[in-house]
């Protein structure tokens, strides 16, 4: 697979994770049963794991890994950030309250993420 294409299914598989995202969380948030279907349940995995995937091989092909390049070492943090808040947002928040704080925290740091990515640039609000 080229470069080029590998990175079009990274970014694909970042758009479809952040939408999957938004969607869980916004149903959490209702008490929806939707939240608990199958496919609810097994298809961001196999997304996640398609982002993960090709990141690596980027990275890999690129020559730019994290600790080395300071915009991957920032993405890097913000996916972890992400992923603990998502955790907490969908399923290990005691409240409604936590949940949803948890949600918007993620939805922040998901947009770093991005904002790193587009300007590689580890304050890319600055």
């Amino acid at each position: 697979m080229s470069y080029l294409a590998l990175k079009h299914l990274h970014v694909t598989c970042v758009v479809l994770s952040g939408f999957g995202f938004c969607l869980r969380g916004l149903w959490m948030l209702s008490g929806s049963p939707r939240l608990g279907h199958r496919l609810t349940r097994i298809l961001p995995h196999l997304v996640d794991t398609l982002l993960l995937g090709s990141a690596l091989t980027l990275a890999w092909l690129s020559g730019q890994y994290p600790f080395a390049a300071g915009w991957l070492t920032a993405k890097l943090g913000g996916l972890l950030a992400y992923i603990v808040l998502g955790s907490v947002a969908l399923k290990r928040g005691r409240t409604p309250g936590i949940r949803a704080a948890a949600f918007s925290l993620a939805l922040l740091a998901y947009a770093y993420i991005v904002a790193v990515a587009l300007t590689r640039n580890p304050l890319p609000f600055s």
